[in-house]
């Protein structure tokens, strides 16, 4: 513990010795909040957070009597037997009940050894078999295959997942605490095999290759159309693990006809910021755009002239002066809207690339999608949005705010497309009847802020889940239409706002889905919580 303080302290000495000064004039919740990141920053976190969580108290207690299917660990050892014998010793303690079985390699005692993947059909006894595909070298938390076996006669899934870590003579390091399922994610990292349990028929075992069996598996039982079940647990330790692949942008059109999209932009005065925004939205490579400023009572002559001008050129101008509500303002000008598909746009955001539009319709044309959101970077090309994740200081945060643009992030999670709890509004592309069937944004609760998480939260419930498409990607001045929340003027109505949403959506108690119970909710940052 004492190393972890000390790494905090380093990393940020004036931060973290105004943590201790709050701490000790009582303000528990602000000192944690500075001094979270902090801590979950040190290489040696992961060491005190085993400690806390796995030395006292380890994954399961082995069952003399395990209720459910017994699971046969499959060793794949052609690439090399280097490790083999430590991956069947820590097999015993993670509760095999039965023949271990090892492609590739000499036989040793309790195994069974095998030549190709497709052998593994005589394990089939008439209801499948469920197996656990491992490299030599990899090792199992005590009680897994228990814990697994008793999920598997519960579930009633045909695979099941839990998080890993990577193991080396020098000690276990770089956790993965994964989300629950997300199929978007798994398309372009795959983080379930080697560190799963699939069931399996005789016929899917018979049709498996030689190369690539254990990804082939997991195939199989995805097609099957049933969700895999996450197992939020460390129960694989790993000698390596595939990597993230980030997707090129789509080289195809978008199938079918294109559909009409009406941007809304909401704007007062500050001309300079709305003049930027416009001249990217008419830069846009997507044909079929219907422009609605919302002028929410500018003053300024230039600004007033430069509006007639936009409606002049074609641009839609809603005139709604009055206190600043965006929710009520974007909700107006979509019932003046006319196109299928609706894009927020806020009047900072500033466009780099002119095919960000293209990438978000082709996301939010998809039936089982709710709001598509984009990657927003600051002016000085750190992250500033790629998603909204619940729970983040009680309410929400963006995950990886301020990590540089080329940083990789969590597992690459700033570069890969994924389902989201949320997305942020100053870039949102939605159905216009998934709006309209969730009430749209909600004026009373969330004028201002959390009405982007409110709504994706709202679609969400209804079925149609939110993604983040990193591939789409814009410039952020964050809120300087409007000013900050943090502005003292406006903290009593942020504070009245985040009330509400731990009221309706219990983001103070509730883990995100897409987040992890072992990860810190005092960092945007994705680090482990000690």
């Amino acid at each position: 513990m004492l190393r972890v303080h000390l790494d905090g302290f380093r990393l940020n000495p004036a931060t973290y010795s105004k943590a201790v000064a709050w701490r000790l004039r009582g303000f528990k919740v602000r000192s944690r909040n500075s001094i979270a990141p902090l801590l979950g920053s040190s290489p040696h976190a992961y060491a005190l957070w085993i400690l806390r969580n796995e030395a006292a108290a380890p994954v399961g207690a082995r069952s003399s009597a395990v209720a459910g299917p017994a699971i046969v660990p499959v060793i794949d050892c052609r690439a090399g037997e280097g490790g083999l014998d430590r991956s069947i010793a820590s097999l015993t303690a993670a509760g095999a009940r039965g023949p271990i079985v090892i492609i590739g390699a000499k036989p040793r005692a309790g195994t069974i050894a095998i030549n190709h993947a497709r052998q593994l059909a005589q394990l089939d006894q008439g209801e499948g078999a469920w197996l656990c595909p491992m490299m030599p070298g990899d090792t199992l938390a005590p009680a897994s295959l228990d814990s697994y076996a008793a999920i598997a006669a519960m579930a009633r899934v045909p695979l099941i997942y839990a998080d890993d870590d990577l193991v080396t003579a020098e000690g276990r390091s770089d956790p993965h605490f994964k989300p629950r399922w997300n199929a978007d994610l798994h398309e372009h990292h795959d983080f379930l095999t080697g560190a799963s349990v699939v069931l399996a028929t005789r016929r899917t075992l018979e049709s498996l290759p030689d190369d690539g069996w254990a990804g082939a598996l997991v195939g199989h039982a995805l097609g099957e159309g049933m969700e895999p079940l996450h197992v939020p647990q460390v129960l694989h330790h790993r000698v390596i693990r595939p990597a993230p692949k980030v997707p090129a942008k789509p080289a195809d059109a978008i199938v079918g006809p294109l559909p009409l999209v009406s941007v809304i932009i909401p704007t007062r005065n500050k001309l300079a910021l709305l003049r930027c925004c416009v001249d990217g939205l008419k830069r846009c490579a997507y044909p079929r755009i219907e422009a609605i400023v919302i002028d929410n009572g500018s003053d300024e002559p230039a600004t007033i002239e430069y509006l007639r001008a936009l409606e002049e050129d074609g641009f839609a101008v809603l005139r709604m002066p009055g206190a600043f509500n965006y929710s009520k303002l974007n909700n107006a000008a979509v019932e003046a809207a006319n196109g299928d598909l609706l894009c927020f746009l806020n009047n900072d955001v500033e466009m780099v690339e002119n095919d960000w539009l293209d990438l978000l319709v082709r996301q939010a044309l998809r039936p089982e999608i709710g709001a598509v959101g984009a990657r927003l970077l600051y002016p000085d090309r750190t992250i500033q949005h790629a998603g909204v994740f619940t729970g983040i200081g009680g309410g929400a945060g963006h995950g990886h705010r301020f990590q540089r643009e080329d940083e990789a992030g969590y597992f690459e999670r700033a570069r890969l497309p994924q389902q989201v709890s949320a997305v942020t509004a100053a870039c949102l592309v939605v159905a216009r009847d998934k709006f309209l069937a969730v009430g749209g944004f909600d004026e009373q609760q969330f004028p201002v802020a959390f009405n982007d998480v409110d709504l994706c939260l709202k679609l969400t419930a209804r079925g149609w889940p939110s993604l983040y498409e990193p591939r789409a990607m814009l410039i952020h001045h964050e809120s300087k239409s409007r000013g900050s929340d943090a502005a003292k003027t406006n903290r009593v109505r942020f504070a009245g706002e985040l009330a509400a949403l731990k009221r309706k959506w219990h983001t103070d108690t509730r883990v995100d889905p897409y987040h992890h119970p072992h990860l810190s909710r005092f960092s945007e940052r994705f680090l482990v919580a000690v």
